[in-house]
């Protein structure tokens, strides 16, 4: 029996709920799922340049375990990629460092609640326009 997955530590969470292929409608789309510490690895490996170590440190998991997490995300964005798949990016076994929330309306990332200030393109304002992120 395998051992029980461990959190994966993260900073942030995306800027984006996930990418769609440029010319093709949402609805006649399928998607795969990109998970939050499979975009993680990509943004530190790729984005970032650091060493599988230093990436793996970030994360809190073993570099053995990075690459299989890396893998992975290169293997779902390529089948996005190469069978026109819309790539949502959500869900895993992630904590991040503070609490965040994206705003419904505009997707706005917020990091806590306290710093929730009206935004200029929501006609309303208030804590229930507000989605938790890494809650799944």
């Amino acid at each position: 029996m395998p051992r029980p997955q461990q959190h994966r530590t993260l900073l942030t969470p995306p800027k984006m709920k996930g990418f769609k292929p440029f010319g093709i409608p949402t609805k006649s789309l399928s998607s795969v799922v990109l998970l939050y510490d499979e975009y993680e690895s990509i943004r530190l490996l790729d984005y970032e340049g650091l060493t599988q170590e230093q990436a793996a440190e970030r994360m809190g998991v073993s570099r053995p375990t990075l690459t299989r997490i890396y893998e992975k995300a290169r293997q779902t964005m390529a089948q996005a990629m190469v069978e026109g798949k819309m790539i949502l990016i959500e869900g895993g076994n992630v904590s991040f460092n503070s609490q965040w929330y994206r705003c419904k309306k505009c997707y706005k990332l917020i990091q806590g609640k306290e710093n929730h200030l009206h935004c200029d393109n929501c006609p309303c304002y208030g804590d229930d326009e507000l989605e938790k992120i890494g809650q799944e």
